[in-house]
């Protein structure tokens, strides 16, 4: 194998990275603090319902992000972040806020979630900010 070759596969690249956090992490943990902004803890039904899964599957993802440090579980299947999650939930909704206002700007006002959703678990940071200064430079 050539080791001075850049190119790999999705996978390559993603197992190249020194993220912790899978997509369907992000997405979880994203919605948590989307919903946390709004009142003091998300409940596993909540989750189910605003991300279209089951609740089985709520309950094993909340585990793994407990195990992770990002959450707490209270009484009654009551979720909230921790300081880790916070942290990593406000930049979640920075990038999906980025992300959403350029697709807007650059397509017309056509707003496509599934594009953004699928867009921002893998762009990294620094196109990020280049792409948020973009924005504030042509004030939009």
């Amino acid at each position: 194998m050539n080791q001075n070759n850049e190119f790999y596969t999705l996978k390559g690249y993603k197992l190249r990275e020194d993220n912790f956090l899978t997509e369907a992490m992000e997405d979880y943990l994203e919605m948590i603090c989307r919903k946390q902004q709004k009142q003091d803890f998300v409940t596993i039904k909540e989750l189910s319902e605003n991300l279209n899964v089951k609740p089985s599957s709520v309950s094993k993802m909340a585990n793994r992000l407990k195990e992770a440090g990002l959450i707490n579980f209270h009484k009654y299947g009551k979720i909230s972040l921790t300081k880790l999650g916070i942290e990593k939930g406000k930049f979640l909704l920075w990038r999906h806020k980025i992300l959403k206002k350029f697709f807007k700007y650059i397509n017309k006002d056509e707003y496509n979630l599934k594009q953004v959703e699928k867009l921002e678990h893998f762009i990294d940071q620094t196109t990020l900010k280049n792409i948020a200064l973009f924005l504030i430079n042509h004030k939009i």
